[in-house]
């Protein structure tokens, strides 16, 4: 079970999967319907001891655009959450980029 801030309200999900990871993706993916493609999924220790920080990076892709999202958290499940929600906002946003090698009118 998953709950989410989104615009100011707060919204519910839940889900089953593989693993808690797995389910977390798709109770988020449930919230705020979420047609991507997830890429890649990787965790590394960023920290050492038994307190240790894991960052999480996860690949989305939607439409052609291709994203990463990145969080970071002692827990691993809560760090995934993280960047599949950053993931999720950058793949929200409108990006208009002109080429380099145009010129700005």
């Amino acid at each position: 079970m998953v709950t989410l801030s989104v615009e100011g309200e707060e919204k519910t999900g839940q889900a089953s999967g593989g693993g808690p990871v797995d389910a977390s993706f798709k109770a988020i993916a449930a919230i705020v319907g979420d047609e991507s493609q997830l890429l890649l999924y990787s965790v590394n220790a960023i920290t050492g001891g038994t307190d240790a920080q894991g960052e999480v990076t996860v690949r989305l892709e939607k439409s052609g655009r291709i994203v990463n999202g990145q969080g970071a958290d002692t827990d691993i499940v809560i760090a995934s959450a993280k960047a599949y929600i950053n993931a999720l906002n950058k793949l929200g946003k409108s990006i208009q980029r002109t080429h380099p090698q145009m010129e700005r009118v």
